[in-house]
């Protein structure tokens, strides 16, 4: 594991210093659809973590998305994301990062999230803690929804896009606050750091959750989808927290459900 673990800092600062220098360059955007867009900064990102996940680790499968992933028949397989919050990047606004998790068996057990913009270093192991830049992680102590600060992301053409406004203006009325950054593996590792109290979004894949999930579970908090059942890695909702508001937050997503169910 601590093999794993080292490499995996030393490829996503090698890949976030990469990013920090296609900042200062004009970006070329290409959408692949109309809320969802890439740059050469995700594209060179990827095929340089790619290419040195393959020279350290031969065997393990490689999910990445970009697609420039291998499938191979290894129970580990590392989940990429490049660059996570490629809108803020092409748009100059400073919060996105790089994002790596590694599973076993479906299991993540590994994984490192870098933001080059404020070269803050989040690392977890299974059953070993959550760090930031060496600093052990502990999730907030925030008791109750109405005193707690939340996150969430949604693009503005998704299908669920109504839902989630419904979620968004419940939670506004009962919490202190919502963000929403537009980094899903950073809004994790914030709720890791006690900096958000919860997060939740309803569709991510994979590689947008892998790494920060873990960051949450290893610093104390509870992660599971938005009916409070188990989380899991390749289903597409996610709701995490620091544990106390978990059960109180979940009753208001079960409430929209059912509202919205009745005028159905």
């Amino acid at each position: 594991m601590p093999e794993y673990l080292e490499v995996a800092v030393e490829i996503a600062r090698e890949a976030g210093a990469l990013i920090a220098q296609l900042a200062q360059r004009p970006h070329e955007i290409i959408y692949k659809r109309p809320s969802d867009l890439v740059t050469e900064a995700d594209r060179r990102s990827e095929s340089l973590i790619v290419e040195r996940l393959r020279s350290h680790f031969p065997p393990h499968a490689i999910v990445a998305e970009e697609g420039g992933g291998r499938e191979t028949n290894s129970d580990y397989c590392w989940y990429v994301d490049p660059l996570d919050g490629t809108t803020n990047f092409a748009h100059g606004f400073p919060v996105y990062c790089v994002s790596l998790g590694l599973a076993y068996r479906g299991e993540v057990i590994a994984g490192v999230v870098y933001d080059p913009t404020r070269d803050e270093l989040f690392t977890a192991e299974r059953g070993a803690g959550a760090y930031l830049n060496h600093k052990r992680l502990a999730v907030s102590k925030t008791s109750a929804l109405r005193e707690s600060l939340l996150a969430t992301g949604f693009p503005p053409f998704a299908a669920n896009h109504e839902i989630n406004i419904e979620f968004f203006f419940r939670l506004t009325q009962r919490s202190h606050g919502i963000r929403r950054a537009g980094s899903a593996a950073l809004d994790l590792c914030s709720v890791a750091a006690a900096r958000f109290d919860g997060f939740w979004e309803l569709k991510l894949n994979p590689w947008d959750k892998a790494a920060g999930a873990l960051m949450v579970l290893e610093a104390g908090g509870k992660v599971t989808d938005l009916a409070g059942h188990p989380f899991a890695l390749l289903e597409d909702e996610i709701f995490a927290s620091n544990g106390h508001i978990h059960e109180e937050s979940v009753r208001v997503f079960s409430e929209a459900l059912a509202q919205r169910e009745e005028r159905a």
